[in-house]
């Protein structure tokens, strides 16, 4: 095991190529679909969604921030 908090920036064009080919796919969804769209009828885009039009919509971040 190696700790080291960013061993991304040490093979930098290949962590790039993962991340794109990790996240690529949502960007598509998200413009295919809009991100209102997106926000309210995709499972996984809806909960990934915290804030939307400066109101918090993720429970579970509206109660980590509860008073």
């Amino acid at each position: 095991h190696y700790c080291v908090t960013n061993m991304p920036g040490a093979v930098g064009r290949t962590s790039t190529f993962a991340l794109c080919n990790a996240t690529l796919p949502w960007v598509a969804r998200l413009a295919k679909t809009g991100f209102q769209t997106a926000a309210t009828t995709d499972g996984p885009l809806k909960q990934a969604a915290n804030i939307h039009q400066g109101k918090i919509v993720n429970q579970a971040v509206a109660d980590a921030f509860a008073n």
